[in-house]
């Protein structure tokens, strides 16, 4: 039985910005490896500057890696760019779709550029629309949408020659709670549908939810690779984590303790909260979460994650 062949593969992929030598050079990607199954969600996640947004610059051929190779559904990133370009949909960062046309102009127009049959674009521009419930808005110009249709109508023009691996750069970046939960939907479906998607993102509850195997990325190293459920178990078998929520007279909050002495930890915190008059509502030990994870593994502090979150 011969091997299944990866959807993507890369092995100590590396890209510099700037000069070796000059003081604003910056290494924005460090030898990156990782593989990615066909049908498989593999997410990126790190924060900002971590080297995500290069890391698919290089694979979708926007930008030429230093060193390393890759292949994508089998071709090589080097030799076969052009085939590997109509086989795969991108999505980035900033959409790049046109203000002054319509959804379904852009859908068109796309599909124009993809090189779908002439026949074939309208119906498949009409079926796009319906299923990302954007049909009311056929004719609605692309700069007068709601950001998170915008989002979703992105999302389609990356599907309108049916690709066999959708790239996915911070998608829900910028969106309101309900236009994110919305795409993280349609992200859901997307795989159940057998579409390979690597999704990058610094927002740890997205990456739990839709990722069968994430990549912590942190300055442009990949420091873990595993399965969520395989990176909290990491956690699980190294330390205790307790919760702590207080109540006080700006409202509630919460802290976690992640010590391998439970009871020092809990009771220094207790009488901080003590000395802060801070009322506790509830002491739990809690199983590991992603975020507890990618404390322990990358050593970054909480906060990090955390005030990119605050950008939503």
């Amino acid at each position: 039985m011969s091997e299944e062949v990866p959807a993507i593969e890369v092995k100590a992929l590396k890209k510099r910005y700037g000069a070796v030598d000059s003081p604003s050079s910056v290494l924005a990607v460090d030898g990156v490896s990782f593989r990615v199954r066909p049908g498989q969600v593999f997410g990126l996640l790190g924060p900002n500057g971590a080297g995500k947004t290069t890391t698919i610059r290089m694979l979708t051929g926007l930008t030429r890696p230093d060193a390393g190779e890759a292949q994508v559904l089998g071709l090589d990133l080097k030799r076969d760019l052009p085939r590997i370009k109509k086989r795969v949909g991108v999505v980035p960062e900033r959409s790049n779709l046109y203000n002054e046309l319509s959804a379904r102009e852009n859908l068109m127009f796309m599909a124009q550029l993809y090189g779908v049959p002439r026949p074939e674009r309208g119906a498949r521009a009409d079926d796009l629309l319906r299923r990302f419930r954007l049909e009311s808005r056929r004719d609605t110009r692309f700069g007068k949408l709601s950001k998170g249709m915008k989002r979703a109508l992105t999302v389609a023009a990356a599907l309108i020659h049916r690709p066999q691996l959708l790239f996915l750069d911070e998608p829900t970046g910028g969106l309101d709670v309900v236009a994110a939960r919305g795409l993280r939907a349609l992200i859901e479906r997307l795989r159940n549908e057998g579409v390979t998607i690597l999704l990058t993102t610094h927002y740890l509850e997205e990456a739990e939810r839709l990722a069968d195997r994430v990549g912590l990325l942190v300055d442009g190293r990949i420091v873990a690779n595993d399965t969520v459920a395989g990176l909290k178990q990491r956690v699980a078998d190294g330390e205790t984590v307790v919760e702590i929520r207080y109540r006080d007279a700006m409202g509630s909050d919460r802290v976690r303790l992640y010590n391998d002495d439970g009871v020092t930890g809990v009771r220094a915190a207790l009488d901080r909260a003590e000395a802060a008059g801070r009322e506790v509502i509830s002491i739990d030990t809690v199983r590991p979460s992603l975020e507890d994870a990618f404390i322990e593994l990358t050593g970054l502090s909480a906060e990090v994650m955390q005030a990119e979150k605050g950008s939503r």
